[in-house]
């Protein structure tokens, strides 16, 4: 069984993706707009996050977040290849749904990686399934 990275570091990783996703709509928008209560740029920010995030795991094994945090996202079953992209945006979508990530099993993988067939672990659990 794969060991599953810690809580503080996923939500740390998400804290570094959320605020990246957004400096990214404020860099499009502007701040002013951003700051409107009820503008379409604070809202974009979600889309933003979704995007990001399930295209790089797709692509990159993780978001950004992710990454420079020191995760990664792998199949559940420890053979490596890339994910599904269809299961890597749903998975992000389910993220994006908070509930999903909160309902998890006792290994820690929560409902979004039960339906992607993932796990996020630490780039030194990576290491070990590439021996």
């Amino acid at each position: 069984m794969i060991e599953n990275a810690s809580w503080g570091r996923r939500i740390l990783a998400l804290i570094v993706d959320w605020l990246l996703s957004t400096l990214v709509v404020i860099a499009i928008f502007g701040l002013d707009e951003y700051s409107k209560p009820g503008s379409f740029a604070s809202g974009a920010v979600l889309i933003v996050f979704v995007i990001e995030s399930g295209l790089m795991t797709w692509l990159g094994g993780g978001s950004a977040g992710k990454l420079l945090t020191g995760l990664c996202v792998v199949p559940a079953d420890g053979h490596l290849r890339r994910l599904n992209p269809i299961k890597a945006i749903g998975r992000q979508v389910l993220v994006a749904l908070v509930i999903p990530p909160l309902v998890f099993r006792p290994d820690g993988r929560g409902l979004h990686d039960l339906f992607a067939g993932t796990s996020t672990v630490t780039l030194a659990t990576l290491r070990t399934l590439t021996k």
